[in-house]
This record gives structure tokens, C-alpha cells and sequence, in this order.
């Protein structure tokens, strides 16, 4: 049951670390485009607006991402967890039937 708990809160942990560093980057982006706005005329600020717009949207489906994900993470964690040795014996069969396909070439 430790393994179980553990390999998901690292799981949970490089996941989490994934969409923070592309809030971050985001949230970057946007403060850029702010600082930058005494740089050119109306073309830029349409320009800026856009690109604003595109990284709130970018946000937005990353958050929905994370949320959809998540039922079929945690679904897969059980599984596994619950099942360690059918994981083994079907993760050397795939491996067996790509290495064979590869093989033929």
C-alpha cells in the first residue's frame, strides 16, 4: 500500500510541477506584453490584446485538461495498485509484440 501511495504522490508531484511551470510561463508571458506597452502605437496594443487572449485561453485548457485527466489517472492508479502482477505480465506482452514487430524489419 506505501508503493501504491507513493508512486501517486510522485505522480501527483511531476504533474502538478508540469501545469505550475506553464501557469508560470503564462503568467510571465502576460507581464511581458504589459511592460511592452509603451513600446509602439495601436497596432501593438491590438497585437498585445490577442496575444493576451490566447494565453488566457491556453490557462483555461490546461485547466481542463488537468480536470479531465484526472478520473483516468486515478483510474489507472487503482488499477495498477490493485493488480500489480497482471500489470507486469501485460507490460511483457506489449514489449514482446513491439519487439517483435521490430525485429521484422
Amino acid at each position: 500500500m506505501a508503493r501504491k501511495s507513493s508512486a501517486a504522490s510522485a505522480g501527483d508531484q511531476i504533474k502538478d510541477q508540469a501545469f505550475s511551470e506553464l501557469a508560470a510561463l503564462i503568467e510571465e508571458s502576460e507581464k511581458l506584453l504589459k511592460d511592452s506597452a509603451a513600446l509602439v502605437g495601436d497596432e501593438a496594443e491590438t497585437l498585445r490584446a490577442q496575444i493576451t487572449e490566447k494565453l488566457r485561453k491556453a490557462l483555461e485548457s490546461v485547466d481542463g485538461v488537468r480536470s479531465k485527466a484526472q478520473p483516468a489517472l486515478e483510474a489507472t492508479q487503482d488499477y495498477i495498485g490493485g493488480h500489480p502482477l497482471q500489470t507486469v505480465a501485460i507490460a511483457a506482452g506489449v514489449g514482446l509484440v513491439i519487439g517483435v514487430l521490430i525485429g521484422k524489419r
